[in-house]
């Protein structure tokens, strides 16, 4: 082995500074070391057993072992946002079942979502895309996709398409 592995191992083991300890078990440990010519601080994690699961990791220590976090969490802060997860859960639960209630005594009716609520995308391009001529067209006009007459297209709202000049639009200063 050459000398400069056995001299990190053994600084892996002796300068390292255990910072904390998840509920899972995890240890949390920094250290600083020399990379590239600067001094820079090493953060890293060990797993409670052979499960080397890194989903066990919370997110708190993610975020420190990452860098986001300039501090280590601390217990105090792990166990409030602990309680809070559990509250927000709670919560849930309560909402869920006072919906499915409401869904049972009739209140609150279920919304489906298919084709019988979809939009009519018909309707939606002929108002944004109908020019002059086409809402002052003739009544013998056929149209085999939409039997709308002319006094139903006035109820929507049009452009003004016959003074529109393109490259003329400019924002607002």
């Amino acid at each position: 082995m050459s000398k400069r592995l056995v001299s990190r191992l053994l600084g892996m083991f002796q300068s390292r500074t255990q910072v904390g300890v998840d509920k899972a078990g995890n240890r949390y440990f920094t250290r600083v070391e020399e990379v590239d010519g600067a001094m820079k601080e090493r953060r890293w994690v060990e797993f409670k057993g052979a499960d080397q699961d890194s989903t066990t990791v919370p997110v708190e220590w993610i975020c420190w072992l990452n860098g986001q976090r300039k501090k280590a969490p601390t217990p105090e802060e792990l166990a409030e946002l602990e309680a809070r997860r559990e509250r927000v859960k709670q919560n849930i639960e309560l909402l869920k079942k006072k919906e499915e209630e409401e869904r049972k005594a009739g209140v609150r009716p279920v919304k489906k979502i298919g084709k019988s609520e979809s939009p009519n995308l018909q309707s939606f391009v002929k108002q944004q895309f109908t020019g002059p001529e086409e809402v002052s067209r003739p009544k013998d006009a056929t149209d085999t996709e939409d039997s709308t007459t002319d006094i139903d297209r006035t109820s929507e709202p049009t452009g003004t398409g016959a003074t529109f000049k393109p490259g003329t639009w400019q924002p607002p200063a």
